[in-house]
């Protein structure tokens, strides 16, 4: 299911003996655009230090309870590698925090999550995952930090970006929803990373080669629109992309 950044942010985490915190940013990778961490707000309860969550770790988010359960015990959190707030998640701090939950590294593989598609597939192989051909370094960035960045056309500056739709299986960005009140009073769109050419991370600014009369004219986006196949298909073919859904290799 597509849910939006901000609809997310402050969902309440429940560990598997009681609740955590809540939700309060994401970092994600660059290269396939899925959220590796949701960073947690706990409180007074691990004070100085930023929590990660990895998609490994979730088994649900509930909607009607605004709720994200987490597949961990609160001791498992507290005695996991300690990041100090504020600052950067390095690989070494990465290495060491799979190791610690024994789970496969995203890094090593081809696919999003290593070697599949989607943190849940093949749990029972995960002891088995060793590193592989195909690792990759990957640039984490956080939601907060790229919302506000500048979007550019092929022929001009077109609006911000003001939130991301994630898919909530495989935890890939699926949109960024661009506002465009500068330019078209009131419109909000939405742009798959596979559209965006390149980002400017000095400069804050994220390039498309899509121009801004094709921009202008793609199906509007509003937190009323309803975020199905229907509205999907629509828009992929405004711009006469195939729908990710039919290219996913589903590993």
């Amino acid at each position: 299911m597509l849910d939006t950044i901000k609809t997310l942010k402050g969902y309440k985490l429940k560990s598997t003996d009681g609740e955590i915190g809540e939700v309060n940013e994401f970092y994600f990778d660059d290269k396939h655009w899925t959220i590796r961490y949701l960073v947690a707000e706990t409180g007074n309860w691990l004070y100085g230090r930023q929590v990660l969550l990895s998609p490994y770790s979730l088994s649900s988010v509930n909607r009607d309870q605004k709720t994200i359960s987490v597949n961990l015990t609160k001791t498992q959190i507290e005695e996991s590698p300690s990041l100090e707030t504020h600052k950067p998640v390095s690989r070494q701090y990465e290495e060491s925090y799979y190791s610690y939950y024994r789970w496969p590294t995203y890094w090593d593989g081809p696919s999003a999550w290593g070697q599949y598609a989607y943190p849940g597939q093949a749990r029972d192989h995960w002891d088995t995952v060793r590193r592989s051909d195909n690792a990759w370094d990957p640039n984490l960035r956080s939601t907060k930090d790229v919302t506000g960045h500048n979007v550019e056309a092929s022929n001009g500056e077109i609006g911000h970006v003001d939130d991301f739709v994630i898919e909530d299986d495989s935890w890939t960005i699926r949109y960024l929803i661009i506002d465009t009140k500068n330019w078209l009073p009131g419109k909000k769109v939405l742009i798959a990373p596979q559209w965006i050419d390149r980002i400017n991370w000095i400069d804050s600014k994220v390039f498309t080669s899509l121009s801004r009369e094709a921009i202008e004219r793609s199906p509007e986006y509003s937190e009323q629109v309803l975020l199905d196949r229907e509205y999907e298909s629509k828009l992929y073919g405004h711009y006469s992309r195939r729908g990710y859904w039919d290219e996913s290799a589903r590993l």
